[in-house]
């Protein structure tokens, strides 16, 4: 069980969460702090004091006074109003993880909603009523209020639902699990939807998988070495201590671990003096985009524990202040950054795919074809991991340095983060494709080579990858092999 303090979440539980179906609940603590924040709410009202979001309009309405009788009104018309999303729905997955962030930042207890709207979100989140979110609409700023307008309609029983895995109509899941709708009372409808939790629950699950991607591309690249008779000098651990980054030193021992007992590499001088720059700065380049992994995992986990409502209600209710934590720029930026990393995993991978299929870049078959001329072998694979990497340096421009002015002018900077968030798990999904396509040709290669010279661990990983992809030989449609080999990629743990 996953125990929501507001402040302690980690990755490590969202993905227990999410994959593990762990269940979530809230500290006692922290619903004092719940109690506390709403009856500071509800003093605003009765007092009849001038609160944006609790007795205004929002935004550029910001200066219209509501009066106390329409108050749940004006809840229910932001929710409704602001349910402008369009396209495809997120994953149930990214859902989910709304769900579940959104939850953690009301039981910070800076945000004034009553104890019911965060046990609903949990209750939806235990029970896999998972909310269908379009994933277009956002501006990464005054929070995701098209996404999370959408997540906080199911609270009042509108929209749809992911219910057992079948679409359908909010109300109809919940008179299945016995589940009344909310009436939102003041600042509630507020409070759902200011917040970067869309963009960060896209980042999130982009971030599992990148993570996941970043180690199977090194276990992948050890075994492209082999294929190639690759030197290595190149990963002596004294090379990358003189340089001193530290995910470059990881990656280089990973690589020495992958490839410790091979009979396949070489050293300097014994077939050629150097390797080309995509076998032999392997360390340099994953190590940076290890680097940029880092930062955007520091960034994600704290903004998955970050107050993003506004106002934000302090000292009792003493102090309500409007400020601007929804803004996500902190996300765009992270999102652009993974966007960069993990597609230059990608176009490195692509130029080792080159050098396997190539013949005047190595000793092996051209374009490994079991007969060449007769039979084209992996010829077109490399054409697609080309096409791949092509698209991904297309969604890799950053989608942090725009912005359009919204709201009258209100809103006059935005941070497109959730753009960002979407394109990097797009690119994620495409450099996965192309790792799968470097495995296959790697694989193929060690055949002609010998597999019974390879280490223990890249062979641990060709006999995971034939279990998925057959040896190549004669032609087929390799389309299917790929995907096949993608998806299964997505569940091989890196030793």
């Amino acid at each position: 069980m996953v125990v929501l303090t507001g402040s302690s979440l980690t990755l490590d539980e969202v993905k227990r969460v999410l994959f593990s179906k762990d269940t979530v609940t809230i500290s006692a603590l922290n619903m004092e702090l719940v109690k506390k924040s709403r009856r500071a709410v509800e003093k605003i009202v009765a007092d009849q004091k001038v609160v944006y979001g609790i007795n205004t309009g929002f935004g550029k309405f910001s200066d219209v006074r509501i009066d106390q009788g329409h108050v749940r009104d004006l809840q229910l018309n932001l929710i409704r109003s602001h349910a402008c999303g369009v396209g495809e729905p997120f994953s149930e997955l990214v859902s989910k993880a709304m769900l579940l962030l959104r939850s953690n930042a009301l039981v910070k207890g800076y945000s004034g909603v009553r104890p019911v709207i965060i046990e609903r979100l949990m209750e939806l989140l235990n029970k896999e009523i998972i909310p269908i979110v379009p994933q277009q609409g956002s501006l990464g700023a005054s929070g995701d209020l098209a996404p999370l307008s959408h997540l906080a309609l199911v609270l009042v029983g509108e929209g749809e639902v992911f219910y057992k895995g079948i679409r359908m109509n909010t109300i109809e899941a919940f008179k299945k699990e016995g589940i009344i709708p909310i009436t939102l009372e003041a600042k509630e409808g507020l409070a759902l939807i200011n917040g970067t939790q869309a963009m960060t629950a896209m980042g999130t699950v982009a971030y599992l998988e990148a993570e996941q991607l970043a180690y199977m591309s090194e276990w992948i690249a050890a075994m492209t070495i082999e294929g190639l008779n690759g030197i290595m000098d190149a990963f002596s651990e004294e090379v990358h201590l003189a340089r001193g980054y530290k995910q470059q030193m990881k990656t280089a021992e990973r690589i020495r671990n992958y490839l410790f007992d091979s009979k396949l590499t070489t050293v300097q001088g014994e077939l050629r003096v150097q390797d080309a720059y995509s076998l032999r700065c392997i360390p340099q380049v994953h190590g940076a985009s290890w680097q940029a992994l880092y930062y955007i995992k520091e960034t994600l986990e704290i903004e998955m524990n970050a107050a993003t409502d506004n106002p934000l209600i302090f000292a009792d209710g003493q102090k309500v202040i409007s400020g601007g934590n929804f803004h996500g720029q902190p996300i765009a930026l992270a999102m652009d950054f993974m966007k960069i990393a993990v597609a230059e995993l990608a176009n490195i991978s692509e130029r080792r795919i080159e050098r396997l299929v190539n013949p005047q870049l190595n000793d092996l078959p051209p374009f490994l074809s079991p007969e060449p001329g007769l039979q084209s072998g992996a010829m077109i694979m490399q054409y697609v991991a080309a096409a791949l990497v092509s698209e991904n340096k297309t969604l890799a421009h950053p989608a942090s340095v725009d912005s359009i002015p919204s709201s009258a002018n209100q809103e006059d900077h935005v941070s497109m983060g959730t753009i960002a968030a979407r394109h990097a798990y797009q690119i994620i999904q495409n450099a996965r494709r192309v790792i799968a396509i470097e495995l296959i040709c790697a694989m193929q290669a060690v055949e002609f080579l010998g597999v019974e010279k390879m280490a223990r661990k890249t062979k641990s990983l060709y006999e995971k990858g034939r279990k998925l992809v057959p040896s190549l030989k004669k032609d087929r449609v390799f389309s299917m092999d790929i995907e096949k080999m993608s998806e299964g990629l997505k569940t091989i743990s890196p030793l």
